[in-house]
């Protein structure tokens, strides 16, 4: 039995008509039943164990101030089932926590083992490459660890990058300028700008160049030193464009490569850039690989389940056969 001394923290804490509560019950396999700002759990001994971190974890949180979302709770159930056995936790060999990523607007804590090494990697390496399906944070994540070092003052400016690679929708063909033409496929790139920054802070940062973001065509001869460079949807380049990409680096930069090897929309006959320099860049002093599966997915649950589904299939038919006339 757990009792939470504040009974509107309790009521945040177990969602809205208990949906958190259901949640964990599902995650965890027991059976929490609430009764005012008291919860009973029943179930086998570690899975109780790990209801009790989860709930306890969660409501100081919210002590603390901070937002509660499903993501969250979610986010937190994992952490408890990658500790294991919580009765036999030590902690010297084991971290009792996920990483995080400071922002002045909030937190963004790690919500799976994979993101935890992920944002380690981030901190301690100059080039990174996140792959792996949609959903599993990936772009997200490296564009706060990118917000976390502009608004510290280690670098200079964020530059964010993406082909703009038509996906059966003819690019000339798109109204407007250039700008205008490109947008619609950044469009995830300015979503997590704010989402993460103030939004007048973000739309100032563009109008003086601070933060830049740009189709990876424009980053041909440049040599980028003092920055945070993303490159997005990089399963979409070329061999010779992600080449020209890598070498882009300048002194006191950053490089975050992101990517799902199983969405490419290359032309018949092209090899994506992002696999080829994952394999020659695996072992190379400074680089550093995470991957990502279906079980890393943090958006939707069923996401996760869709993916899993489109992995267990038949084999991706190859870019020539997709693209072969129909």
């Amino acid at each position: 039995m757990l009792a939470f001394d504040d009974n509107r923290l309790a009521s945040l804490l177990f969602g809205h008509y208990g949906q958190n509560l259901a949640l964990i019950e599902r995650r965890l396999e027991v059976v929490a039943e609430q009764r005012g700002n008291h919860v009973a759990l029943e179930g086998s001994r570690e899975a109780c164990e790990q209801a009790r971190h989860v709930l306890e974890t969660l409501y100081g949180r919210l002590k603390k101030g901070a937002d509660l979302g499903p993501g969250d709770v979610e986010g937190v159930i994992r952490e408890a089932a990658s500790q294991g056995f919580l009765f036999d936790f030590d902690p010297a060999a084991r971290r009792q926590s996920f990483d995080e990523i400071s922002l002045r607007r909030r937190p963004v804590r790690a919500r799976t083992a994979a993101q935890d090494a992920y944002i380690r990697a981030l901190k301690r390496q100059t080039l990174v490459f996140g792959v792996g399906p949609a959903g599993t944070g990936k772009t997200w994540l490296a564009v706060a660890y990118a917000v976390h070092l502009l608004e510290r003052r280690a670098v200079d400016r964020l530059i964010l990058s993406r082909p703009a690679v038509e996906a059966g929708e003819r690019l000339g063909f798109l109204p407007g300028d250039m700008k205008e033409k490109v947008d619609p496929y950044l469009r995830p790139i300015y979503d997590a700008l704010h989402d993460l920054m103030d939004r007048a802070y973000v739309e100032r940062a563009l109008t003086s160049g601070e933060i830049e973001i740009a189709p990876l065509a424009f980053m041909r001869g440049r040599t980028l030193s003092n920055a945070c460079v993303i490159l997005d949807e990089a399963q979409n380049t070329t061999s010779m464009q992600m080449k020209m990409f890598l070498t882009r680096l300048g002194e006191n930069s950053h490089m975050i490569v992101t990517g799902d090897p199983t969405q490419i929309d290359l032309p018949p006959g092209q090899t994506s850039g992002l696999a080829e320099a994952v394999d020659l860049l695996s072992d190379v002093e400074g680089v550093e690989v995470c991957h990502f599966s279906a079980a890393d997915v943090v958006r939707h649950e069923l996401v996760g389940r869709i993916v899993a589904a489109y992995d267990g299939r038949a084999p991706t038919p190859s870019a020539d056969s997709r693209n072969r006339p129909r």
